[in-house]
């Protein structure tokens, strides 16, 4: 049944799905013809024999490339699209080494646990199939500790992930002599999920790599893939500080593929009101499965993916419903490694056969071959957008990708410009290896791993950082100074508590306390604890709710029990800042002159979760407040700018809702111009600043130190502007909606004074 491709079932659905609500537009991707290349005549005849065996008789033309930089020794980066074959990219001059050398050894990263795993059983494959004879081991949270020995000392291939690198490996790096001895190719996958925080404390980790490897000897060169971003090359060469070549041209070939903009249909159109994104995916993806259609549909949090996949089923086992049968499973991120690994193996096999997910299977896990990919809503960046269609038709020809609005003005301004939205340059994935939050705290890792020499510099650091930081440390005692060395001098290992995935070192661990039992069912970090599972909060783990009994802050712990509530729960946080530095002045201008001013610098910002709300009423959150030093752009509007003047023309009333009504348009309109989620940018208004005396809006990075997305943002005010006062020009609304102001009776007033802002 489930073995449908687009050209089977398109005509159909796309005519079902136009009467359904408003089928924005269709766009048809034409397939691509393959480009080979001879497989070089050197490859060692087993592995040649282990490609034959995989039907492999010929390389695509940038698998060609990418072997022929290997073997010169040359640092690459490889951004082709899904399933071009990126992998057997860094498998076939590894295993070519490899075969060549016996010391040899190769390091590879993955982002996630389940790309590791999926990675070894590739590996294991091709190494098996020719008897090669290479001892493949994944080394991670997992792996037995009987088998980490095993790794250690006879691991050709050790597959990892950063999270293990910086916590496992390098700290006990006097267990791996031999492998770091050895170490040839560090090779890095899916480069553009490391961004943002995580990137920055991935680059730090390959600092502290290096730094080991050239103890023992060694100069492992960097293989690095990714999907497309807009700056692939400056990005590898900022994680690695070396030069790395860029290879972007497939020669991989590609079936049809169809993508169509669906927009739920109005419930209210004087409200501007839609009917639910995540009620029309569901109902998308029903209709697909109920075809044949193995399909993937992916939501934006969590808590969607959970209600979602459990209506899904619920549907299906109705028992007046054709479809009974199907199965239809969540994934997402706090599931256990079992769970994750039998959604995926069910995948692969067929007993499932619709899965819902967060972006968690967005990268190259091999999930089998599906034919649809439902996405409810915009997923943060165009490369998300392409790499999530990318996972329908992955091993068949047609496939078809359904993007599904929501009320977001992002969302609607995307299903007004197609040609934009197809067109668009990918974002620049940004990073920041000495933000001084993250650089102390590598470069404490880094003492403790091995003593710094006086002089001595933790990667390229030209601002001589590492000094600062030893200095910085030794004053806290966590290391000492004595004969030209830095020595570790505190206890414990210090990775342990610095987590590579989130401003806080420390994630709260979740316990299901039902009936006495003591069963860890989940985690998450610290600041997202406070604002999701505070005392009687909801929380939905794998479709079963549970109420939040005691979050316990100080010991991590967060004990919930089973309920049957009607209900969920979502806190009410209160946003305060101040500016500490003021390190860049400009101003957007126009002909006729200035319009608003901005300034760079950084700010201080104190957030706490005071209330929750439900449906059934509110209560208090008692918990404290969260504080961190950050970066922002401030967008000043002074006495004598067209801005300026428009504002203080008012009461401070309206004045207040002009500026709260422009801030909530122009954060949702941030990510078409830089690679970030809504998410990773704050935002915060004052009629009356109390540093700069006059109004202003702020957007903040919400990572402490900051990334470079308010500097990234104070390049694009102008682009940015006119996107804002287009969206509310062309929303069909009467006063107001969540397609633009997101609040009723203010449009006209915030379209007026994003206009002022715009230059028009």
């Amino acid at each position: 049944m489930f073995r449908k491709t687009a050209t089977d079932f398109a005509p159909d659905f796309l005519a079902w799905l136009a009467a359904k609500g408003e089928l924005s537009w269709v766009r048809r991707l034409d397939s691509r013809v393959p480009l080979f290349a001879e497989i070089p005549a050197e490859i060692h005849p087993s592995l040649r024999k282990a490609l034959e065996l995989r039907g492999i008789r010929a390389l695509y033309t940038h698998q060609a490339q990418s072997y022929a930089l290997a073997r010169q020794g040359r640092n690459f980066v490889v951004v082709t699209p899904t399933a071009s074959g990126k992998t057997l990219c860094y498998n076939l001059p590894v295993i070519q080494t490899l075969l060549e050398n016996p010391e040899a050894r190769a390091l590879y990263l993955f982002p996630t646990k389940a790309l590791s795993q999926d990675q070894q059983a590739e590996l294991n494959e091709v190494s098996l199939a020719g008897e090669l004879g290479l001892k493949v081991q994944t080394y991670d949270g997992d792996t037995p500790s009987s088998l980490r020995a095993v790794a250690r000392t006879l691991g050709r291939i050790v597959i990892t992930n950063p999270d293990m690198l910086h916590s496992g490996i390098l700290p006990n790096h006097a267990k791996w002599v031999q492998f770091f001895s050895g170490l040839k190719y560090v090779v890095v996958d899916e480069l553009h999920s490391y961004r943002g925080v995580f990137g920055s404390h991935v680059g730090n980790v390959i600092r502290r790599l290096k730094r080991i490897a050239a103890f023992y000897g060694s100069a492992p060169r960097f293989i690095f893939s990714s999907a497309t971003i807009g700056n692939p090359d400056e990005l590898a060469m900022a994680m690695v500080e070396e030069d790395v070549t860029l290879i972007d041209s497939s020669g991989a070939g590609a079936g049809n593929k169809i993508v169509a903009f669906y927009n739920p249909p109005l419930e209210d159109p004087v409200r501007g009101m839609r009917r639910s994104a995540e009620l029309e995916s569901q109902d998308i993806a029903l209709k697909l499965l109920g075809l044949g259609v193995k399909t993937i549909l992916f939501a934006r949090s969590r808590l969607q993916v959970e209600l979602v996949s459990a209506y899904m089923n619920e549907s299906l086992a109705n028992f007046y419903n054709d479809n009974r049968g199907i199965a239809v499973r969540p994934y997402r991120s706090g599931l256990l490694p079992s769970e994750r690994r039998a959604i995926e193996k069910g995948l692969r096999e067929g007993t499932v056969h619709g899965v819902v997910s967060t972006n968690a299977l967005e990268l190259g896990i091999d999930i089998g071959g599906l034919d649809a990919a439902v996405i409810a809503g915009y997923p943060g960046s165009m490369a998300s957008f392409w790499q999530q269609a990318g996972r329908a038709g992955r091993r068949s020809g047609a496939s078809i990708a359904i993007f599904v609005a929501t009320s977001s003005p992002l969302d609607q301004y995307f299903s007004r410009h197609p040609e934009y939205f197809l067109s668009q340059s990918p974002e620049k994935a940004r990073i920041d290896l000495d933000n001084p939050y993250i650089f102390v705290d590598h470069a404490k890792c880094a003492a403790f791993e091995l003593p710094f020499l006086d002089g001595e510099r933790l990667g390229r650091d030209e601002a001589d950082q590492t000094s600062d930081a030893l200095e910085l440390l030794e004053e806290g005692g966590a290391v000492r100074h004595t004969q030209g060395k830095w020595h570790w001098s505190d206890e414990g290992y210090p990775s342990e508590k610095i987590s590579l995935r989130s401003a806080g070192a420390d994630n709260v661990v979740i316990i299901d306390a039902t009936a006495g039992s003591s069963k860890v069912i989940g985690e998450m970090d610290r600041p997202s604890a406070k604002e999701l599972i505070f005392d009687k909060a909801v929380y939905i783990h794998l479709g079963i709710q549970y109420q939040v009994k005691k979050l316990d802050i100080e010991a991590r712990i967060c004990k919930v029990e089973k309920s049957s509530l009607e209900y969920w729960t979502d806190a009410v946080v209160k946003t305060d800042l101040k500016v500490l530095t003021e390190d860049a002045q400009g101003s957007v201008s126009v002909a006729r002159g200035e319009l608003f001013r901005w300034s760079l610098g950084d700010v201080l910002v104190r957030s706490q979760a005071e209330k929750y709300n439900e449906n059934v009423g509110y209560g208090e959150i008692s918990l404290p407040p969260e504080e961190m030093q950050t970066r922002a752009l401030s967008l000043l509007f002074p006495p004598g700018s067209p801005s300026g003047d428009f504002l203080s023309a008012m009461d401070p009333s309206r004045a207040a809702s002009a500026l709260s009504g422009a801030a909530t348009v122009i954060r949702s309109l941030c990510p078409i111009f830089v690679l970030c989620d809504q998410r990773d940018i704050g935002v915060s208004e004052r009629v009356r600043d109390p540093h700069f005396q006059i109004p202003a809006i702020y957007l903040f990075d919400r990572y402490p130190g900051g990334t470079g997305l308010a500097e990234a943002l104070s390049d694009k005010l102008g682009p940015l502007m006119g996107a804002a006062s287009e969206i509310l020009s062309s929303c069909g609304c009467a006063s107001g909606c969540p397609s633009c102001v997101g609040v009723e009776g203010r449009k006209g007033l915030v379209a007026k004074f994003l206009s002022v802002l715009a230059g028009q």
